[in-house]
This record gives structure tokens, sequence and C-alpha cells, in this order.
């Protein structure tokens, strides 16, 4: 552990093409749940058993848990450990690590409220998808057709897109992502930039394909107790970033070089090369010579770069049996990997107060509260005028509405400014930002 905490770290100069976005350096947190250890009863005590629907897994599973740099995909932080603990709880452990340089990408297992107030804690900015289920008020709405909310004591920005990829074949495929952002200007940052640069969040992917299949080809781990299995641990993370170290330093020494370029393989073959071949054990001056941070391995990676990265899908379908993704294709993507030719955007603004669909499901008494502030300007106003837009005109209704309103404020989701006069409390003006 102590080797890697020496190694660990951001590895890209902040010159190095395709590290930063703005002047934040982008980093990707996620966890990876498919390193298998021996079946003994030390580990089954530490690990537990894995267990799926088609019942417990062969193996005990270890979770791994690692902040990286999405433009290296170099390792910051790592963790691990039982994987009944769960991803948030290890993705809390790692946000130390972060830095207000940093802007940091996550899927829809880290976007709960603590996990996000220990980012911004740090000074760092976030870009995370949302899950479907929750639905943050509508506090403004943007001219970029993002909007913004309040999520505990966080300001944050939404953006609800639709992403359409049409492939060389013909075939359309996509989704709907909500995302949540601090970078709430939509002047700076605009919502198809911020969706763009989403996609960086897959390089940590990468990395897991480089530790399990590249590095550990699939193998099972080899300690049969919790503290060989966790010296085993960190000496595969610490060869990981040894290995990208070099790979880094070698596409420096070549201006505007995407650190992309480097195959792994093929630093993993040199380094093996070096330890079985006693060549360049002594310094000569032939054509083979090498000299500087590159060494051998960095000359080798320099010859055989690969090409500049092409845009690509394929379906998530592994050749095992029991596997979830063995049948598991819903928008019926191709087997193989197919070219794709075009990417469109569309930015989904939300719905206004009294612009609902007909036969639209209304919101929650808090959305269509936060709703009418908004279309206010988050002006204070009465608890009547409030009953009146929602169209309450009973006694009950307004006094039940008044107990909802004095609970939020007790809760400090809502500022009373006067008797029975509300406004949502935010840290900056409701109001989208205007100029040039």
């Amino acid at each position: 552990m102590t080797l890697f905490d020496v190694l660990a770290g951001p590895l890209a100069q902040p010159s190095t093409s395709g590290v930063r976005y703005r002047r934040w350096r982008t980093v990707a947190l996620d966890g990876c749940g498919s390193l298998s250890v021996p079946d003994h009863e030390r580990n089954r005590s530490w690990l537990g058993r894995t267990v799926r629907r088609h019942g417990p897994v062969g193996y005990p599973r270890l979770m791994l848990m690692t902040l990286c740099e999405t433009g290296t995909r170099g390792l910051i932080a790592a963790a691990f450990g039982p994987a009944a603990k769960g991803e948030s709880d290890y993705a809390r452990e790692l946000t130390g690590h972060l830095t207000p340089d940093m802007l940091l990408l996550a899927d829809r297992a880290f976007d709960g409220n603590e996990l996000l107030a220990a980012i911004t804690r740090q000074g760092a900015q976030f870009l995370v998808r949302c899950t479907s289920a929750r639905r943050p008020p509508v506090l403004a709405l943007l001219p970029d057709g993002s909007y913004l909310t309040r999520i505990g004591s966080l300001s944050l920005r939404v953006i609800e897109a639709e992403i359409q990829a049409r492939t060389a074949d013909g075939g359309v495929f996509g989704g709907t992502y909500r995302l949540l952002t601090t970078l709430c200007d939509h002047r700076t940052d605009p919502a198809g930039h911020l969706v763009h640069l989403y996609h960086e969040r897959w390089e940590i992917e990468t990395a897991y394909l480089a530790l399990r299949h590249t590095l550990l080809r699939g193998r099972v781990l080899r300690s049969k107790d919790p503290v060989g299995l966790t010296q085993e641990v960190w000496g595969l993370l610490t060869l990981y970033q040894a290995l990208r170290s070099v790979m880094v330093t070698a596409v420096e020494t070549e201006p505007g070089c995407d650190p992309d370029r480097a195959g792994f393989t093929i630093a993993l073959e040199a380094a093996r090369d070096t330890v079985v071949s006693p060549t360049g054990t002594l310094p000569t001056n032939g054509p083979n010579s090498y000299c500087g941070l590159v060494g051998r391995i960095g000359t080798r990676i320099l010859r055989t770069l690969l090409p500049r990265r092409r845009m690509r899908l394929s379906t998530r379908i592994v050749k095992n049996g029991i596997s979830r993704y063995h049948t598991w294709n819903r928008d019926g993507r191709p087997r193989d990997s197919t070219p794709i030719t075009a990417i469109g955007i569309t930015i989904h603004p939300p719905a206004l107060p009294g612009a609902q669909a007909p036969g639209q499901t209304p919101s929650r008494r808090w959305d269509q509260v936060c709703r009418i502030l908004a279309a206010n300007a988050n002006q204070p106003m009465h608890t009547r005028d409030i009953a009146s837009c929602l169209g309450l005109t009973t006694t009950q209704s307004i006094k039940s509405l008044t107990a909802q309103l004095c609970y939020w404020t007790r809760n400090d989701r809502l500022m009373r400014t006067a008797p029975c006069t509300y406004k949502i409390p935010l840290a900056e003006p409701l109001t989208a930002p205007t100029g040039p």
C-alpha cells in the first residue's frame, strides 16, 4: 500500500492533450465487482458469498473502487473490500483525494446527497448522472434547456438530454440521461458540451479492462487469506500504475499526442521483455540504445502508437450461460463493434407550471410548490397565493398546505420571510444569468 501511495496520483502535465476540461482535470469514480478470489473459508469469512439470481457464484468476489484520471487512466486512489459494503461507502472513502482543480464524472450509483456534499466540501466540481426516480424541483429554466435546482444544501444544475447514435449500417440507438452538475453557468458550460464530456466517464472502464483482463487475464487471485489478498491487490495496482506512468511519460515527449494512443498491452509486453532479457543492462551507443525518461518501454510504445480513437458501439453481452448479460440486449445493439457515423444530442427542458401535457401525472406537492415559486422568480409568496396556484379552495386543504409549508421551513427547505410568506433559500439568485 505504501508503494502504491508513492506512485498514485494524476500523471499528466497540465498541457497534455485530452486530460482537462477548461481549467479542471477530469476524473472518474466507479467500482469493479468482478475480481474473483479463491473459495477458502478465510476469504469467505471476510468477503462473504456473492449471490446472483441463479444462486451463489463459484468464487467470492472482491469489490474494488478507484478514483481514476480519465485522460491517462492513471489511478489517484483506491479502496477495496467486501462487496456487501456498497459502492457509495467506498466512494466516500476516496472523496478526500479530490482537489479543487478536479471535475468528477460518475454514474447513477453516486448521486446520493451525502456523497455529493462530500465532493463539494473538497472544492471539486462534479458531473453525475442521477437515477430516473429522482425528480429534482425546477427553480429556474436556463436558455439552453437545462434548469437550476436544489438538492439538500446544494444549488445545482440539471441537464436532461436524449442521445441518439447512428451506426454505419443504418441503426439508431440511444437513451435518456439526466445529469447533475455544479457548473451552473450555461454561458461558459453549455448543456451540449457537458453531455459530450460525460462520455469520458467510460475511460475508467478501460482501466478496469486492463487490470482484470490484460494483467490478470481473467484469472482468480491466488491468496487464500485476507492478508495475502490485500498484499496481492496492492501489488496489482502498483504494477498497473507504474506502467501507466511510463506510458504517459513517453507520450508527453510527442507534442499534441493523446495518451489514449499508448497501448497498455504493448507496455506490458515491453516490461516483461526487460525482465527476461539482458538487453539494455549496460548502456550502448548503437541504434537500439535508449536514454532519458522514455527508456526501452517508452520507445516501444512510441513506435507502435495506436490510431486515433474511432466512435463505435456494441452490445454488452458475454459468452457465459448464466451471465445476466447473456441475453440482455434491451435496445437491440449489434453484437459486433460497429462504427458510429453521427451522434445527436437533444436537450429536453422541463415542463413549466401550467404547461403539463394532457394526461400527465401531476408532480408531488413539494415539486409543485417549487415550480410555482420558480415561475414567480422565487419572490416571497403568501400561503393563500400558493394555494390559489395549486387550485386549493377548501379550508381543510389550505390548512394542510400551511402545515406542509411549516414542516419544510423547520427542515430548512423553505425560508419564512413574513407571517405565512415563504421563498426557497438559495445561495445565489434564482433568475437565470443575463448578459452577453
